[in-house]
């Protein structure tokens, strides 16, 4: 029984396989459960597709291992399709009573709540690695790898003006994987590629066409991270003077009506897609574009983790911290003393987002046109 057990396969409510007995007759795939990992990820939906680009470094320190996450019931889809992960989680009760009595031999936890590090330290593992709290309820690093990543959240000199290394190369520290700047994982069923295609299809796609995708908006956390609609609208404008390119919008549904003012002042010209579909549906629709022109915003990193060329803007965010695996532009305040800030309230008229070089993004796309066209 207790080899059997340690399949992944089983479950000891039913059959593995139909007609076949584990308990009696053996286990039958031998698929070995080996090292059992946690990954604790409960924060914005940006970093958890870049912590997916942990898995590969994981893998390659416990390639015998099985690999559980659990997050958030809004960002599970997120993670749903991953080959790197065995069992996806929702934050809720249910799940963290059966999490309670697994003996894990690694929890990571990633992210600095408390709700996040109190379910780290109410769990069973050999290993704890990231962020729990203390008797105090504060929360504090569980191991000596966690020290630096816990400094950038104390030390704002050290976030924003001396750090030059990005949020996978720190993290993967964190939890001590080798890190070989391994890409973020994120893939489609058969099901969502059919979708995409017919998608295409009916907004009049074709594979000739250059699509420069917009995602507009960014989370209500952060208001001050997206450009203004007039923005947006010059720079739609002279990309479609160019006559070469067709125009997406993408966003949530906290940027439905700004895409909306956006696309009724092109009269049809640009295609608005839908904002209410969830993240599987918002990845299928931004998966159209040849490009992405985005803040730094779940749609940044939803563009990066579908291997989009990408033009993100950058303000009151940390662009160092940022990898975009050689398939974009940054442009960044540069010389703006008081950027990097990460403040929700602008004390100095949103200067950052009035320095976004809106002609150098028009240059950009016509520059990686040409590229792409050329071969």
């Amino acid at each position: 029984m207790n080899n059997i057990s340690k399949c992944k396969n089983f479950t000891g409510y039913k059959p593995c396989f139909a007609g076949y007995n584990c308990l009696s007759d053996g286990c039958k795939s031998n698929n070995p459960m080996g090292i059992k990992i946690l990954i604790i990820n409960l924060d914005a939906m940006g970093d958890i597709l870049m912590t997916t680009a942990q898995l590969a470094g994981i893998k390659r320190k416990f390639p015998e291992s099985t690999i559980y996450w659990i997050t958030l019931k809004n960002t599970v889809g997120l993670l749903q399709n991953n080959p790197l992960i065995d069992k996806v989680l929702p934050f809720d009760f249910e799940s963290t009573l059966i999490l309670g009595q697994i003996k894990f031999d690694y929890v990571m936890n990633v992210d600095k709540s408390q709700r996040a590090c109190a379910l780290l330290n109410s769990l069973n593992a050999e290993h704890k690695m990231g962020f729990g709290l203390d008797h105090n309820g504060k929360i504090i690093p569980v191991n000596k790898s966690a020290l630096y990543n816990y400094n950038l959240g104390m030390d704002d000199h050290l976030k924003f003006k001396v750090n030059t290394r990005t949020g996978q190369d720190y993290l993967a520290e964190t939890f001590e994987l080798p890190y070989e700047r391994d890409d973020y994982v994120f893939e489609f069923t058969e099901s969502e590629l059919t979708f995409i295609s017919d998608y295409k299809k009916e907004v009049g796609i074709t594979e000739d066409d250059f699509v420069v995708g917009f995602n507009t908006g960014c989370s209500t956390l952060y208001p001050n991270k997206k450009l203004t609609i007039e923005q947006h609208i010059s720079i739609i404008d002279a990309l479609l003077k160019e006559k070469k390119f067709k125009v997406a919008l993408f966003g949530g549904p906290e940027d439905e009506e700004r895409n909306e003012i956006i696309a009724e002042y092109f009269k049809g010209s640009i295609i608005n897609t839908p904002n209410r579909g969830g993240v599987r549906k918002g990845a299928c629709y931004e998966s159209i574009a040849n490009i992405v022109i985005t803040g730094d915003s779940f749609g940044m990193h939803l563009a990066i983790a579908l291997k989009k060329y990408v033009i993100v803007w950058f303000g009151l965010s940390c662009w160092t911290e940022i990898d975009l695996y050689d398939r974009g532009v940054m442009l960044y305040p540069e010389g703006l003393e008081c950027a990097p800030c990460w403040k929700k309230v602008c004390d100095h008229n949103l200067e950052c987002l009035k320095m976004v070089n809106l002609d150098k993004i028009v240059k950009e796309v016509i520059s990686y046109y040409k590229k792409s066209i050329n071969g």
